[in-house]
């Protein structure tokens, strides 16, 4: 493949022990791309001269919107006044392109990606940029939250063409939508090693005008080979990989990357990778007589512990932002997702089970009260984020972590009051930032800073343990842990007053369904029924705004409108493979948590719906989109690796057996062996991009557990044997309660659950593997016992 420019490595997509720029927009894997600067082509490019430079200040906004006014989407309304004849994706701008026979520009971002904001600053509020883009080109532009099937599809091929990823993505199109230039960032004028926005345009269009044919043929090439590299099918296989192989050579690569001081798994810049974390829970449990057992147990609470600790957990407000720019979580991209925060708490709820460790469950506890205060509309549903960008102050141009850093000053001016019986005058401010590292000079290095934006502010990040800040002044430990978290509230409170971040108001279905989850699975452990309870209020938000019952399918977008209302797009967005694939987690999750059986009756018909939507009949697994839906998308993809998200395939599998354990329908296992053997080459060869499927791959050969409580769901006795099970990680198991009745939803699915009885009319628990069920148990530590073995 050629390029637009030839550029150095260090502007190229992420490889282990290349910096990131800050602010480079999460991936879609585990290793997070890059925003490259290079261009991928599929035909070569001549060269173009510069044109000259503009002033790409943010400008007022324009009095005449474009059609994106219309849009709900939060990312498309920021491009509402952008000077750009902007397009939403859709028949209109496909049909004008082949209309006027012009090449489509695709910008795809999201609302709170910070490199989107400086393109749109650059180059988008630009008039001499926008006149390009509106009088050559048919522009587009994508939520790619809201459709990532389009992103998928053509970030396939700029990952493909050029050296990374990431967003904003910019793809330049042929009117039937084949790819034929693609790229990511673009300053808007030529550098020493870049290439400007404005230079691509100008040359894009001389290429079209000039040398469209063999710039059609190639396009069509590159695509074909596309298709071919990234088809997942069965073939031959009947069955999957050998799980002690495949569990044991992804075991070996973590450990081969593991950050033994800091934890993680890169050098720099490190992202929370809860499915890592996950796996290496899992492969703990089954070989925890083991030295790899203990190493992978080590290595995932080392990583938890280092996370809560640094800066990328915010020690104020709460919750954990998206990834770390450097090797010891100090300095973070700020943005916070929803879906870290899902992920996150069930990673610290597993981690406090395994060691009964309460600064892991306070952790995940801290996580959902910031979830629970910022991310959660009044009716149960869930927001998408919330930028890292925000004014330092009001009327200010927006800077990176303006809303979370502090000088010492702040500190010192909030905090002054004395602490009492400390060995040296002391402050609460001075014990404070001695504990989270703070300085005069500010603790975030130049070279962390590019811009410019955080010279003299500080990272909270902890420096020191309880113990050795009491040390350091003789004072008791605990004095010392309530008067940091008085000093924590005080400038929570203070913070309170600066201007916020931009939240990302928009409900996705997936990302719902991950932090019903959350809830669910925290409350569960923790014995907390509050927590519970925020689950099925979230789980009655999925049923009540983003269910078509007629159908049976799922939206995929809901957005906040005013006074606490809840807005639909018209048509509405249906939901992808994701969107199924988690809300289904959540609901077993929220089964097992709740015990109230119709959340696994909807689990139970979202599954068909999901089956009938986007099995692959043929090569097994699962389609990320509808056929119907993608019509026109030069790929229909199955998403093949685990990162900032799982993969919807890893999660289906999981779902699968649990489904099976609670119906025992046959479909459902053979559907699951067919997933697994249409991905056993990509985990064969690289388990490590898979840690979910490879988990799951590992549950299919153990089988799971049905621990089966009999009891009135409201008696003491019941709640105890349940908390019991709660309480222990058990990763490869269903919860069942059987309440005595033979016409309940469980009991019709699951006959053998007439035959078991309470003994003595106490609650009483049995665990079933194959069929055979353990003798009657009625005493939780008995149980405890037998779940240990």
């Amino acid at each position: 493949m050629s390029h637009l420019s030839s550029l150095p490595e260090k502007h190229k997509g992420e490889r282990k022990g290349h910096r990131l720029p800050r602010g480079s927009e999460r991936g879609s894997s585990s290793q997070d791309k890059d925003r490259s600067v290079t261009v991928g082509s599929s035909v070569p490019m001549s060269a173009g001269g510069k044109g000259s430079r503009t002033n790409c200040s943010r400008s007022t906004p324009q009095k005449v919107p474009n059609r994106l006014i219309s849009e709900k989407s939060p990312y498309l309304l920021q491009h509402a006044y952008n000077p750009v004849d902007w397009y939403p994706w859709g028949q209109e701008a496909f049909n004008k392109a082949r209309k006027e026979n012009k090449p489509i520009f695709l910008s795809v971002g999201y609302s709170t990606c910070h490199w989107c904001h400086m393109m749109e600053e650059e180059s988008f509020q630009n008039e001499e940029i926008g006149r390009l883009l509106s009088e050559d080109f048919v522009s587009v532009k994508v939520d790619r939250e809201e459709r990532p099937d389009v992103d998928k599809a053509y970030m396939t091929f700029v990952q493909a063409t050029s050296s990374g990823g990431g967003w904003p993505m910019s793809v330049w199109l042929t009117p039937s939508l084949q790819p034929f230039v693609g790229g990511t960032y673009f300053p808007p004028e030529d550098g020493l090693t870049r290439v400007g926005f404005r230079t691509v345009l100008m040359r894009i269009r001389e290429q079209w005008t000039q040398n469209k044919s063999p710039l059609l043929k190639t396009s069509q090439r590159v695509t074909a080979a596309l298709l071919a590299r990234s088809e997942i099918s069965m073939g031959d296989r009947q069955l999957p990989p050998s799980t002690a192989t495949t569990t044991s050579r992804c075991f070996q690569q973590l450990d081969g990357s593991h950050d033994e001081e800091y934890g993680g798994f890169a050098e720099a810049p490190k992202f929370p990778t809860p499915v890592i974390l996950s796996f290496l829970f899992s492969y703990w449990l089954s070989h925890r007589l083991t030295q790899d057992g203990s190493r992978a147990q080590q290595m995932a609470l080392h990583t938890l512990k280092m996370m809560a600790n640094g800066g990328i957990r915010d020690h104020v407000g709460q919750g954990f932002h998206r990834y770390s720019t450097d090797r010891q979580w100090h300095v973070p991209h700020f943005e916070k997702m929803l879906y870290d925060q899902a992920q996150l708490t069930v990673a610290y709820s597993q981690a406090f089970q395994i060691s009964g460790d309460e600064f892991y469950s306070e952790v995940a506890k801290g996580i959902l009260q910031y979830v629970a205060r910022n991310l959660s509309h009044r009716s149960g549903g869930f927001y998408s984020a919330e930028d890292g960008d925000s004014p330092p102050e009001r009327g200010m141009r927006p800077k990176e972590g303006a809303f979370y850093v502090w000088t010492v000053e702040e500190v010192q001016q909030l905090l002054p009051e004395p602490v009492l019986g400390a060995t040296e005058p002391l402050t609460l401010g001075q014990l404070l930032m001695k504990h989270y590292g703070l300085t005069e000079a500010g603790n975030i290095s130049p070279g962390q800073d590019p811009k410019g934006e955080l010279q003299g502010q500080n990272v909270l990040t902890v420096r020191y343990s309880l113990e050795l800040t009491a040390a350091r002044f003789g004072l008791e430990v605990e004095a010392v842990r309530t008067l940091l978290n008085s000093g924590l509230e005080k400038l929570f409170q203070a913070r309170k007053h600066r201007p916020k971040p931009h939240l990302d108001s928009k409900m996705l279905a997936a990302w719902n369904g991950l932090m019903v989850s959350g809830f669910a699975v925290t409350g569960a452990v923790l014995g907390q029924e509050r927590l519970i309870s925020c689950a099925v209020s979230g789980a009655r938000f999925l049923k009540q705004h983003m269910f078509d019952v007629a159908s049976g399918r799922l939206m995929r977008t809901c957005y906040a409108g005013s006074g606490g209302t809840v807005e639909h797009s018209n048509p509405p967005c249906w939901g992808f493979l994701e969107d199924y694939a988690f809300v289904v987690r959540g609901l077993l999750d929220l089964y097992e948590a709740s015990q109230e059986s119709a959340w696994l009756e909807w689990a139970l018909r979202l599954q068909d719906t999901q089956d009938r939507l986007f099995w692959d009949s043929r090569g097994g697994g699962y389609f990320c989109s509808e056929a119907e839906l993608g019509a026109g998308l030069p790929l229909r993809l199955k998403d093949d690796q685990d990162g900032a998200e799982p993969s919807a395939n890893s999660v289906s599998a999981h779902n699968l057996l649990r489904l099976h354990g609670f119906t025992g329908h046959k479909d459902w296992m053979h559907k699951c062996v067919c997933l697994l053997a249409a991905f056993s080459e990509r985990m064969r060869r690289v388990p490590v991009a898979l840690p979910e499927m490879v988990r799951a791959l590992s549950a299919h050969q153990q089988t799971l557990k049905q621990i089966v409580i009999c009891g009135d769901p409201q008696a003491k006795d019941t709640k105890a044997l349940l908390q019991c099970v709660h309480s222990i990680y058990i990763p490869n198991k269903v919860l069942i309660l059987a309440d005595g009745d033979p016409s309940s939803f469980l009991s019709r699915q699951l006959p053998f659950l007439r035959t078991l009885r309470r003994l003595e009319d106490q609650a009483t628990a049995y665990v079933c593997e194959n069929q055979a069920c353990s003798m009657p148990i009625t005493e939780p530590c008995e149980l405890r016992k037998l779940l240990h073995q």
